[in-house]
């Protein structure tokens, strides 16, 4: 693992960047920087590191690229593994198909790690008494909201066809979790997974909920369902969204303005 520095800022907590899983994760921590909360940020930095080297798919001595080998089995995989691989599977069930850990034809439940680390990385943190955060995972953010603190979170979304605009502003009045899936950076790869095609039917779309680990996978699945995603997600308890389309209209599902400016 590399070596990694804390900055402490005296009236605002605890700041941290990690380069890790092929991104940079970074963490905001509001609260007075304690001992424990000190421990448990190095023990997230640490658990990350765990995660890649467990599930990239870059890395061919990875449990998930020796799974999809044939070269070990689920049973010799970590624990983790069967935890994600049975989250996938209830993505893919909610999602009627449209979320795939193969979309590629290559086991690959990336769709889901990321916001799923990032989620376990923000339950650390607040068990060390950390009440007040954000932890921002490649862009997608778990915020945790203290019911004593003056001032809530606030989120810009960057607009996909504007740069330097902001498409919205989210504001967290309770802990929230933040996931964009868009085509701006990667262009289109996300893909169909029952044609196998890339999808275009958004620049962005955005989908907030209560906890990462699902709201990163539904965004996901309903980045690929295309255009019958603004259906599915109004009728998804818990779950709003902004979409945007590529030729700059866009849509909001109907409880989405509790949150967006």
């Amino acid at each position: 693992m590399p070596d990694t520095e804390h900055t402490v800022h005296p009236a605002s907590g605890l700041r941290h960047v990690e380069h890790v899983m092929g991104t940079v994760f970074s963490f905001d921590i509001r609260d007075e920087p304690t001992p424990a909360i000190h421990r448990a940020l190095a023990d997230v930095v640490r658990q990350l590191h765990r995660v890649d080297a467990v599930f990239s798919t870059y890395r061919p001595d990875s449990h998930i690229s020796r799974l999809d080998r044939g070269d070990i089995r689920l049973a010799e995989c970590p624990p983790a593994v069967h935890e994600v691989l049975s989250l996938c599977a209830r993505v893919t069930h909610d999602s009627d198909g449209y979320f795939s850990i193969s979309p590629a034809g290559t086991l690959d439940p990336s769709g889901l790690v990321k916001g799923w680390a990032t989620d376990a990385a923000s339950q650390l943190l607040y068990d060390a008494g950390a009440r007040h955060t954000c932890v921002n995972g490649g862009g997608d953010l778990q915020l945790r909201t203290s019911a004593d603190h003056a001032t809530p979170w606030r989120i810009g979304i960057a607009h996909p066809l504007r740069l330097g605009e902001l498409a919205t502003v989210i504001t967290a009045p309770h802990d929230l979790a933040v996931a964009t899936s868009g085509t701006a950076e990667r262009g289109a790869h996300i893909l169909d997974p029952h044609h196998g095609t890339p999808v275009t039917a958004f620049a962005s779309l955005t989908v907030v909920g209560p906890r990462l680990t699902m709201t990163d996978a539904y965004a996901t699945a309903a980045f690929a369902r295309g255009d019958g995603a603004r259906d599915w997600l109004e009728v998804l308890p818990g779950y709003e969204a902004l979409a945007i389309l590529p030729d700059g209209r866009q849509w909001r599902t109907s409880g989405f303005d509790q949150y967006g400016a």
